[in-house]
């Protein structure tokens, strides 16, 4: 599946952990340039509304919510500050990647007919980057969870600049990487399936390798100290295994999505 915007979002909520201390003036600072609370803990939580494909390939879109959720600062006990991103720009930075895919089933569209339902699928990992000034990249790896157990892996490289005042926009190109086990999930027609659509699709074994090729961009608009808006648009296009698929083929192998969210920041001491 391409990654969704869901993913996206996290990852861009993720990102504002590698904020710098500011140097320009309080009233206009961008997401990114706010300093952090003196805290133990930091973290930006909210959410949104996102239009994407009903599913991998799919040529219809429905809304679905989606969760921000961002780590500024944790403390742990005997460790100190394991995670602060009151740090300048430039360096190496990691967070926690994560991606949910829904329920997918033949009845969601004619293009499905005779294939057997996938469950909802939960996909945990880690990312790691690294910045230098306005340009930023990352790669993040995950593992899948009941609808498949296969491994993902999302590449990108981010420009960012600040057009405006309290405005921070990035965009950059986007490269995934699925083992065969969510290839075959995903993209794959078992024999049987092939007979039980009736001629619809045909028999077909993915193997692992890119999946999808596309570009992402983000806006966030400070509103003030705390709260933030967020605004996000992707395209991604199947390549390889993944574009050859009569699933793809017979959907659309051009994928396109975009959503909106807020997210505040929370900070407070335990310890």
């Amino acid at each position: 599946m391409p990654r969704s915007l869901f993913s996206r979002a996290c990852l861009a909520a993720a990102l504002l952990a590698t904020a710098s201390a500011a140097q320009a003036q309080d009233g206009n600072l961008a997401p990114e340039d706010r300093p952090l609370p003196q805290k133990q803990y930091v973290l930006d939580l909210g959410g949104g509304a996102i239009v994407q494909p009903r599913y991998p390939g799919a040529d219809d879109y429905l809304v679905y919510p989606f969760p921000i959720i961002a780590v500024g600062r944790f403390y742990l006990p005997g460790l100190g500050q394991v995670v602060d991103g009151d740090v300048v720009k430039r360096g190496f930075f990691f967070y926690p990647s994560f991606d949910f895919i829904g329920e997918r089933k033949a009845s969601d569209s004619s293009d499905l007919t005779g294939t057997g339902k996938v469950n909802w699928a939960l996909e945990l990992g880690l990312g790691a980057g690294y910045r230098y000034d306005w340009l930023r990249g990352f790669v993040e790896l995950r593992q899948g969870i009941n609808g498949h157990h296969g491994q993902v892996a999302d590449f990108g490289i981010d420009i960012i600049t600040n057009p405006l005042d309290r405005v921070e926009f990035s965009i950059g190109p986007r490269a995934s990487w699925a083992s065969e086990d969510y290839m075959d999930t995903y993209f794959g027609v078992t024999p049987s399936e092939a007979a039980a659509s009736g001629g619809i699709l045909t028999p077909y074994d993915p193997d692992a390798g890119f999946k999808t090729v596309g570009v992402a961009a983000r806006a966030s608009y400070a509103w003030n100290d705390k709260t933030t808006f967020h605004l996000q648009g992707g395209w991604d296009r199947f390549v390889g295994d993944a574009d050859n698929s009569p699933i793809v083929t017979r959907g659309d192998d051009d994928q396109f999505s975009i959503g909106i969210g807020v997210s505040y920041r929370f900070g407070f001491d335990v310890f």
